[in-house]
C-alpha cells in the first residue's frame, strides 16, 4: 500500500526527478513541479488509497455477513444508489451550481437506498432477505440511471453522465479529499469493528444469537457503514466495480479464512489495488486517459475467474 501511494505521487505524464519531488513536497523547488505534485497527484493518490480501502473492506464485511462469496457493495444497491444521486446532479445541472453538489447528492442517494433496503427487508434478519431486497433496490436505481440517459436533453449531457459512471480520479483536489474522507472514516469504523459478530455468524443466525450477538444491531451497523462509506467513495470516484468483489478472495488464502481475519487485509489490499490501477491508467498509452472503472473491470474479471477455479473447493 505504501509503495502504491509513493508511485501514485511520483508517476504521471510529467517526469519529475525523485530529488526534485522530495524538494517540492517539502515546500521548495520549482513552483510548477510543486503544483503538479501537491495539487494534482497527492490528492489523487490519497483518494485512490482511501476509496480502495473502503471498497475492499465493504466487500469483505458483506461476504462475511451474507456468507456469500459473490457479495460486494453493489449487491445491496449502495453503489447504484450513490451513482443515481450523482446522475441526478448531472442531469438537472445541480452539479454546476456548486462543486460539492454532486458528491453530496451521491451520499444522499446511498442513504436513501439504505432506507429503501430496510423498508423492503422489514424485521427479517435473514441474509437471503437482504440480498433479495438489495437486488430489487439495485435494479430500481439502475433503471433510474438508464432513464436519465434515455431522456438526456442533449448528447453532451449523456456523455457527461457516462463518463462519470466509468469511474475516475482525474482532476480531483483536496476539496474532494475533505469531502470523502470523513464518510470513508465513518464507514471503516463501523465495518472494521464487526469481526466478532461476523465470526459468530458463520454458525448461522441462531448460533450467533446464542453467543450473544445482537443481529439487528449488527445489520444496522453494517448497512450504515456500507452506505456512508461507499457513498462517500463513489461520490468522488464514480462507479468503480470489482474491487470489493475480488480483493477479499485474493487475501483470504493468506489468513485463517475467518471473516474477522479478512477485514483489515482487504482494506490494505483494496487500497493498494486501486492506487496501482490509477497509476496504470496514467502510463498506459492512449489517446485519452483510460477510465479507472474500465481498468479495474479488465483486471478484476480474469483474476477473479482464475482464483475461483483454484479455490472453489474451499468455500
Amino acid at each position: 500500500m505504501l509503495v502504491a501511494g509513493v508511485l501514485g505521487v511520483g508517476i504521471g505524464s510529467t517526469s519529475i526527478a525523485p530529488g526534485h519531488a522530495l524538494a517540492a513536497l517539502a515546500g521548495h523547488g520549482d513552483p510548477i513541479e510543486r503544483a503538479i505534485l501537491i495539487e494534482l497527484r497527492l490528492p489523487r493518490a490519497i483518494l485512490g488509497l482511501a476509496v480502495g480501502a473502503m471498497l475492499g473492506l465493504a466487500g469483505a464485511a458483506l461476504q462475511g455477513y451474507l456468507r456469500n462469496p459473490l457479495a460486494e457493495p453493489s449487491v445491496l444497491g449502495a453503489s447504484n444508489g450513490a451513482a443515481l444521486g450523482a446522475v441526478v446532479a448531472l442531469y438537472f445541472g445541480i452539479a454546476e451550481w456548486n462543486a460539492v453538489a454532486l458528491p453530496v447528492l451521491a451520499i444522499a442517494g446511498a442513504l436513501v437506498t439504505l432506507a429503501a433496503l430496510f423498508a423492503l427487508a422489514g424485521r427479517s434478519e435473514s441474509p437471503l432477505t437482504l440480498i433479495l431486497a438489495g437486488i430489487a433496490v439495485a435494479t430500481l436505481t439502475g433503471a433510474g440511471i438508464s432513464l436519465a440517459l434515455n431522456l438526456s436533453p442533449n448528447p453532451f449531457a449523456a456523455m457527461e453522465i457516462m463518463t462519470w459512471l466509468l469511474g475516475s480520479l482525474e482532476d480531483r483536489s483536496f476539496r474532494h479529499v475533505l469531502l470523502a474522507l470523513p464518510c470513508i472514516a465513518i464507514g471503516i469504523a463501523l465495518l472494521a469493528g464487526q469481526g466478532r459478530a461476523l465470526d459468530a455468524l458463520t454458525l448461522g443466525e441462531d448460533g450467533a444469537a446464542a453467543l450473544g450477538v445482537n443481529l439487528r444491531a449488527t445489520r444496522m451497523r453494517l448497512m450504515l457503514g456500507v452506505a456512508i462509506g461507499v457513498g462517500g467513495a463513489v461520490a468522488v470516484s464514480g462507479a468503480i466495480g470489482f474491487v470489493g468483489l475480488i480483493v477479499p478472495h485474493l487475501v483470504r488464502p493468506l489468513t485463517d479464512r475467518s471473516p474477522s481475519a479478512v477485514l483489515w487485509p482487504s482494506a490494505l489490499a483494496g487500497a493498494a489495488l486501486l492506487a496501482l490501477a490509477d497509476v496504470a491508467v496514467r502510463v498506459i498509452p492512449a489517446t485519452n486517459e483510460l477510465k479507472l472503472g474500465v481498468v479495474t473491470a479488465f483486471l478484476g474479471v480474469p483474476v477473479f475467474l482464475v482464483h475461483l477455479m483454484r479455490e472453489r473447493r474451499l468455500w
